[in-house]
């Protein structure tokens, strides 16, 4: 209401000063065209300043970038060169078409006659003047020359000269007067009335004393009058009258004041066009303001729907679907535009609704089959139809030690040992295979248990393939530590038997025969039967080693520092391997735990025996280096953990069977220190590992290293409790 109120009062202005300065021509010094042009003047200033202000604002938009900005700058100028070229169109042709009528006004035709009409009048007013001087001076001639002719001459006499005069002069006097220097009649002629007489003043009479005549115009009473001295008369004038036509002289006057307003027109006519292009311009001005305050208007009525558009499309961009635009009354495309986008985004917040519902059950599922999956021991890897890895568990992860550089690799190349398999599984021999298969990483050979078998989609097409396997060294290892067990006991009870009474046979046959052959022959005898003595000793030394592993006796348990038990064992092998650097970090913590002192100390040692034996076998490769044990121990939790290493010959690539009996490094050795010293520790609840040992030097030389976990009190009092339970 406002902006249709600044801009109708434009056109109320205008009209107002037209009229003032045209039909009503109330003067330039009239309070109401002061007035008028002071409301023009507060009006322009007020809608500049206003437009001024927008435009700035529209500029300050503009360089903030602000939504809708630049739409609303194009159509304020568009609205702006709508107002301007008309208005500019006008102005000029408005000042051609005053420029073309000027020119026409003030043409040489035009002003030839003017100056014609001029001239004309002029002529007529001279020939009235100069007639009148003429008969006036042959009047005056009369009276001085009969003055000359009689000596004396009254006031009858001149009044006669008079009268005869006016009979002769042919255009006729309407009056004629002898007066004197006081204006005083001294004689009047025919017609000349006392109540007619009009006085001349008294600067006429010395003008005609002077001039010798005067000629006089009287306008009002439509005559004019001559005054002429009289030389033959002292002090006496003559003074005459004609009438004129009043409407010539009328005429005459009103042609004389055009022909001046028509120089004077001429002589401003620049003045004039200034003035009406000044006039024109303020009016122009209102109008173009007007014209751009009521653009600017729609500009904005415009452009503000389309720029909160633009804003909120940019921030549903961003993800913020709760935004809405204001809806603009009325059912024209705007308003329509808002009520539609306000919809959409409506819409578009249920289906995200929806969809982020649906995407988190999905995600629910998946983190389920991933925790799942995850938790499983098994290893499992999903291939696409190509074989190519696509997914792989934690499991799988560090069966395989694989990491992201293995994904969309073919299961050949990332796993060649699992190529055999997966070829016959391709190739139709039945729905899933499955197959043992050893697989090293690591430098630890690993037993796999590998099953694999097609994945199909629900229309029977097929989508890849799914391997998994199972870690099943740990037990291999055990069923054939329970086979060598088995094997252990019928050895014990089978060889064990007949070794003493093949001891005693050799010894009886010894002294009984030796004393009937002669010395030669005994002495082979001597020799032949202690061979038999002591390969019965080494018989039943390895019959004892396979019942100790067959029948391990229960550990007789006792609260003990197994801090101390590691030192007693270090200091034990310091003393039996001199040549060896023993070296031990025990930390200040005792370790108490419920063990079998005895069991524990023979692991130990056992453990710091083979290390020295590494040793020596490393020696006899390579004499240059520095033998050397290193025993450290820790608290980890309430578990302590023992590491022994060495810098020998180190691990072989298949460790595992290292915990087998009779599997050894060393030609003279039985093989069943290991399986005995990690019989021990799990007897006492403890785990017994091995891996390779840090470099010593930088050498980068690998040893070997003993890790065992023994659990300390508390921990074997609580599970004691709960087994109780």
């Amino acid at each position: 209401m406002a902006t249709f109120a600044l801009v109708s009062l434009g056109p109320v202005l205008v009209i107002s000063t037209f009229l003032i300065l045209g039909p009503l021509d109330q003067g330039s010094s009239s309070p109401s065209l002061r007035l008028i042009l002071l409301a023009d003047f507060v009006y322009v200033l007020v809608v500049a300043a206003l437009v001024l202000q927008r435009i700035v604002a529209l500029v300050a938009a503009r360089r903030a970038q602000s939504a809708g900005s630049r739409l609303h700058l194009r159509l304020t100028g568009a609205f702006a060169i709508l107002a301007l070229i008309p208005t500019v169109s006008v102005a000029i042709f408005a000042a051609l078409t005053v420029n073309v009528g000027l020119e026409g006004w003030f043409s040489d035709r035009v002003r030839q006659v003017v100056g014609s009409s001029l001239e004309a009048a002029e002529a007529y007013e001279e020939e009235h003047r100069r007639d009148l001087s003429q008969d006036a001076l042959i009047l005056a001639g009369i009276l001085d020359a009969t003055r000359q002719r009689t000596f004396f001459m009254g006031d009858n006499g001149i009044r006669n000269v008079l009268a005869q005069g006016q009979a002769q002069i042919q255009r006729g006097l309407r009056e004629a007067f002898v007066i004197d220097g006081a204006g005083e009649i001294i004689s009047r002629g025919e017609r000349s009335y006392l109540f007619d007489y009009e006085k001349p003043s008294e600067a006429q009479i010395e003008t005609a004393r002077t001039e010798g005549i005067l000629v006089i115009e009287d306008w009002e009473n439509n005559e004019f009058r001559a005054l002429v001295g009289l030389n033959a008369f002292v002090d006496r004038f003559l003074y005459v009258s004609r009438d004129v036509d009043g409407e010539l002289l009328s005429l005459l006057d009103e042609t004389k004041e055009t022909a001046q307003f028509y120089q004077q027109l001429e002589n401003e006519r620049g003045r004039v066009l200034f003035e009406f292009g000044l006039i024109y311009l303020g009016f122009a001005v209102i109008l173009i303001l007007a014209a751009i305050w009521l653009g600017l208007w729609f500009a904005e009525r415009l452009s503000r729907p389309v720029g909160s558009l633009t804003g909120a499309a940019k921030r549903v961009g961003a993800g913020d679907l709760d935004v809405r635009v204001i809806e603009e009354e009325g059912d024209d495309e705007i308003a329509m535009l808002g009520r539609y986008f306000n919809q959409m985004t409506r819409q578009l917040k249920a289906q995200r609704t929806t969809l982020l519902e649906n995407t988190d059950q999905i995600e629910r599922r998946r983190r389920l089959f991933d925790s799942v999956l995850s938790s499983v021991t098994s290893g499992v890897v999903g291939l696409d139809d190509q074989g190519r890895v696509a997914f792989v568990n934690r499991s799988a992860q560090r069966l395989l030690d694989w990491h992201d550089e293995h994904q969309s690799l073919s299961l050949e190349l990332a796993v060649p040992e699992f190529g055999a398999l997966f070829k016959r599984l391709i190739s139709g021999e039945g729905a899933a295979v499955q197959e043992e298969i050893k697989v090293t990483r690591n430098g630890r050979l690993e037993n796999l248990l590998v099953r694999m078998s097609p994945r199909y989609a629900e229309g029977g097409e097929l989508e890849g393939y799914v391997v998994a396997f199972d870690d099943v060294t740990n037990l291999v290892a055990a069923q054939r530590m329970a086979a060598w067990g088995d094997v252990a006991r019928r050895i014990a009870h089978e060889i064990k038997n007949p070794l003493t009474p093949i001891q005693l046979s050799a010894e009886r046959i010894k002294r009984k025969f030796s004393r009937h052959l002669d010395e030669p022959l005994t002495d082979d005898l001597s020799q032949l039967t202690g061979v038999i003595v002591r390969q019965t000793d080494d018989l039943r030394r390895i019959v004892d080693e396979f019942s100790k592993f067959a029948r391990m006796p229960e550990p007789e348990l006792r609260t003990v520092s197994l801090r101390e038990l590691a030192e007693a064992a270090v200091l034990l092998q310091q003393s039996g391997q001199p040549e060896v650097l023993i070296t031990s970090d025990l930390g200040e913590d005792p370790m108490m735990a419920d063990l079998d002192a005895t069991m524990i100390n023979q692991a130990l040692t056992n453990l710091l025996k083979n290390a020295g034996e590494a040793i020596d076998i490393k020696k006899e490769q390579s004499a240059d280096f520095c033998p050397e044990i290193r025993v450290r121990a820790s608290v980890e939790g309430r578990v302590a953990v023992i590491t022994i290493a060495d810098n020998g010959i180190g691990l072989p690539e298949d460790r595992a069977r290292l915990f087998e009996p009779y599997v050894t490094t060393r030609s003279e050795g039985t093989g069943l220190g290991l399986p005995i010293v990690r019989k021990i520790v799990e007897e006492h609840g403890g785990t017994l590992d091995l891996v390779d040992a840090d470099p010593f030097d930088d050498t980068g030389r690998r040893g070997a290293m003993a890790v065992i976990r023994l659990p300390l009190l508390e921990i074997v009092e609580a599970n004691q409790e709960q087994v109780e339970r």
